[in-house]
C-alpha cells in the first residue's frame, strides 16, 4: 500500500529507500522540503501533492528526515506508529555509525518489512474491535456536581472572583464595611454616578458616605438634544446647511481646498521603494525575560510573563521529549492566541515547533530558553518571509518597456478599506513617476464612484501634469453601477495600452467569502483579464476570521476556473495596522494560510500611510510579554 519509504539527512543525501513502483517521487519530495519543513509549516506533518500524501518524521538528534508517500484515496491509520517505529529502529541499530557521522547506503529493507507487516496485522485487529462509546463516568460533565452551578445573584465575593451579575455590571462590589456602611445596591448606584459624570467629562463628586443619604435612582427619559448657541444664533446657521450657506459653502469646495493644502507636505515623501514599519530595538525587547518568583505570601509583582520563563522546570534535562514540553507549548498556544493569531494556527505553529525541539540536546537553562526563543523566532520570521518577491516598481517598468500597463487587481470582503488603499498605492506609484489609471469596478456599492472619482481629482491636484495641456497623472476609467465588472475591466486596460498609461489598478466591489454570485464573478474578472498581481485586502483586527476569508476566496478563485492551474492570491494589503498595537497575529494567519507576502500594511488615514512589512517588527511584538 505503501508507495515510498525514505530515510535521508537534512543535507540532502538518502540514507535508505524503499520504492514500490518505478514512479519518480523527486518532485513531491522536494515540494514537501520546500513548502512545508523549510517554511515551518510542519504543524499538521502531513502534506498532499496531486495523488499523493506524505507524511513526515524529524529526527533532530541525528540531523535525520523520514518520509512516508502512498495514495490519498486511502485510510491508513497505522503511518504515525510506522514512522515512530522505524525512526527507532533505524536509530537503534546505526547509532554508533551516526554519532560518528558516517554516510553510506544503509541495509535496512529486511527491519523496514518486518516493522510494516506487524504494523499492518495490527491495524487489521483493531479494525475488527467494536469501538466502546465512552460512559457518563468519563466524560467531562460528570465532573460538574450540583453545587458548582447554583448561582448566588446576591453572592458578594472578595479577591478576584466576581458574581455574574458583577461581570454584567462591570464592577466589583467591595466589602460593605469598607464602603462606609453602604449596601452592594448602594455601592452599584454610585460606581454608575462615577461612570457617567467621567465619561461627560465632568468631575467626580464625593457620594454620599451614609447609609441612609443614597441617591434615589432617577427616572430615565428621552429628551430632545439641545444645541449650545450664543445670543445671536451663529451657532444654529452654522449647522444648517439646508440654506444657501450651507449650499455655497460646498458648492465652492472649500473642504477640498483645506484638505488639499494639509496634503501638500506628502508630496515627494514616497518616492522609491514603501518604507518599512519601525519597530523596537533588541534591547527595548527581551524575547525571553527571566521573571523573579515571587514569595509565599506575595503577589506577583508582573502577572503577564513571558512564556518562556515556563521552561525554568526543565532546567538540567539533556534531551528535549514532547512530553515534558507540552506544557510550555499549551502556554505558548495562550500566548499566541492573545495576540490574534488563529486558534488553529497557533496550534499548528506549536505543533512545528515541537517537531523542531523533539529530540535537541540541552545542556543548561539558559540552552534550553535560547534554543526555545531562537526556534520560535525562526519559524514566525520563516513564516512571515515571503517565497517570493514582489517588487512592484521593478514589474512595472518591465511592463513598460514592453507597452503594456501593469494590472493590480484589488479584492476583499466588505468594508476592509479597499478604495482608501488602492489610492494610497497610487500615490505612491505617482511619487515614482509613473501614470496610472483607476478602473471603477464596484458596481454594486453605491457612492463607489464617487469615492474614486473624489480620491482621483486629490491626487490629480497633488501631481499635476508636467506641461499645462498634458494628459492627467491619474485617470478614472468608469461606467456606473449595474454593469459587468470583468467587463469594465477588460475595456479600462485596453483604454490604458491606446493611452501609453503605466498601472491600471481595479478596484473591486466588497464580498463575502459565502457569497458564490460575486467570488464567481470576481473568479470571471481574474480569468479574464489576467492581472499582473492579485492583492487580497484584509483587516489587521481580525483572528479567525481571516483564516476563513482566505481559505474560501483562494478555494473560489480555484473552484470557478477552468483553468489546470487556477489564478488564486498573490499577495496581502493588511489594512487598520496601526489602530491594533501588538495585536500582530492576523499577519501571521495570513501568511500562514496562503503562503503568500503582505506587500503592504495601512497604518493611517492620509495617501503616505502606506508601509512595507517588517518581519521583525511583528516578530518582536508577537513574543512581547
Amino acid at each position: 500500500m505503501l508507495d515510498l519509504f525514505t530515510i535521508f539527512s537534512k543535507g540532502g543525501i538518502v540514507l535508505w529507500c524503499f520504492q514500490e513502483s518505478y514512479q519518480s517521487f523527486t518532485l513531491p519530495v522536494n515540494e514537501l522540503i520546500k513548502g512545508v519543513i523549510l517554511q515551518e509549516r510542519g504543524g499538521s506533518n502531513a502534506f498532499t501533492h496531486d495523488s499523493l500524501t506524505l507524511k513526515y518524521k524529524l529526527d533532530n538528534e541525528f540531523e535525520l528526515v523520514f518520509v512516508v508517500a502512498f495514495q490519498k484515496i486511502l485510510q491508513l491509520s497505522y503511518i504515525d506508529k510506522l514512522l515512530n517505529d522505524i525512526q527507532l529502529e533505524f536509530r537503534d541499530k546505526y547509532k554508533d555509525e551516526l554519532n560518528q557521522g558516517i554516510i553510506r547506503n544503509f541495509e535496512f529493507s529486511d527491519e523496514f518489512n518486518r516493522i510494516l507487516k506487524d504494523a499492518e496485522n495490527i491495524s487489521k485487529i483493531e479494525a475488527k474491535i467494536p469501538k466502546k462509546m465512552r460512559t457518563f463516568e468519563e466524560s467531562k460533565k460528570s465532573q460538574k456536581t450540583v453545587a458548582s452551578m447554583i448561582i448566588d445573584k446576591n453572592e458578594e465575593k472578595t479577591g478576584k472572583g466576581k458574581s455574574k451579575k458583577e461581570q454584567k455590571e462591570g464592577i466589583f462590589v467591595q466589602e460593605t464595611a469598607g464602603n462606609g456602611g453602604l449596601s452592594a445596591e448602594e455601592v452599584i448606584q454610585r460606581n454608575r454616578e462615577k461612570l457617567m459624570r467621567k465619561m461627560a467629562g465632568k468631575p467626580v463628586k464625593a457620594a454620599a458616605t451614609s447609609k441612609g443619604s443614597a441617591a434615589q435612582p432617577r427616572e430615565r427619559k428621552k429628551e430632545a438634544r439641545k444645541w449650545a448657541m450664543s445670543g445671536d444664533g451663529k451657532e444654529v446657521e452654522t449647522l444648517d446647511f439646508s440654506g444657501t450657506n450651507g449650499s455655497d459653502h460646498q458648492a465652492n469646495g472649500k473642504d477640498d481646498e483645506e484638505d488639499l493644502i494639509k496634503m501638500k507636505p506628502m508630496i515627494g515623501s514616497m518616492k522609491g521603494n514603501v518604507k518599512p514599519l519601525e519597530y523596537e530595538s533588541d534591547s527595548e525587547v527581551e524575547l525571553a525575560d527571566e521573571m523573579t518568583e515571587p514569595q509565599p505570601g506575595q503577589p506577583s509583582q508582573n502577572t503577564n510573563q513571558s512564556v518562556f520563563s515556563f521552561f525554568k522546570g526543565l532546567a538540567g534535562q539533556s534531551t528535549l521529549a514532547k512530553e515534558q514540553i507540552s506544557p510550555v507549548l499549551e502556554k505558548m498556544k495562550e500566548h499566541l492566541t492573545s495576540k490574534n493569531v488563529a486558534a488553529d494556527i497557533s496550534e499548528k505553529l506549536c505543533d512545528s515547533v515541537a517537531t523542531k525541539l523533539e529530540g535537541k540536546v540541552i545542556g543548561t537553562f539558559s540552552g534550553i530558553a535560547s534554543t526555545v526563543k531562537s526556534s520560535l523566532e525562526e519559524s514566525l520570521i520563516q513564516i512571515l518571509s515571503p517565497k517570493r518577491r514582489v517588487d512592484i516598481l521593478r514589474d512595472a517598468m518591465e511592463n513598460k518597456r514592453k507597452g503594456k500597463p501593469y494590472v493590480v487587481t484589488f479584492c476583499g470582503v466588505n468594508g476592509v478599506g479597499k478604495s482608501t488603499n488602492l489610492a494610497k498605492v497610487c500615490f505612491w506609484l505617482l511619487e515614482n513617476n509613473f501614470r496610472v489609471m483607476i478602473a471603477a469596478c464596484d458596481t454594486f456599492r453605491a457612492g463607489a464612484v464617487e469615492q474614486l472619482r473624489t480620491h482621483v481629482r486629490h491626487l490629480n491636484a497633488l501631481h499635476p501634469p508636467a506641461h499645462a495641456n498634458g494628459p492627467p497623472s491619474v485617470l478614472l476609467y468608469e461606467k456606473g453601477y449595474g454593469k459587468d465588472a470583468a467587463s469594465i475591466a477588460m475595456d479600462a486596460i485596453n483604454f490604458a495600452r491606446e493611452q501609453r498609461v503605466d498601472v491600471v489598478l481595479v478596484d473591486t466591489a466588497g464580498r463575502m467569502q459565502d457569497n458564490e454570485p460575486l467570488m464567481r464573478a470576481l473568479s470571471k474578472l481574474i480569468k479574464l483579464n489576467d492581472p499582473d498581481l492579485v492583492l487580497f485586502v484584509g483587516e489587521a483586527l481580525v483572528g479567525n476570521e481571516a483564516v476563513d476569508q482566505l481559505k474560501k476566496f483562494n478555494q473560489a478563485l480555484a473552484d470557478h476556473s477552468s483553468q489546470d492551474r487556477p489564478r488564486l492570491i498573490d499577495g496581502i494589503l493588511l489594512t487598520k495596522f496601526d489602530t491594533i498595537d501588538d495585536q500582530v497575529g492576523a499577519a501571521i494567519s495570513m501568511t500562514y494560510t496562503t503562503g503568500q507576502p503582505i506587500v503592504f500594511v495601512g497604518t493611517g488615514q492620509t495617501y503616505k500611510d502606506l508601509k512595507s512589512l517588517n518581519v521583525k517588527a511583528v516578530v518582536h511584538a508577537l513574543l512581547k510579554a
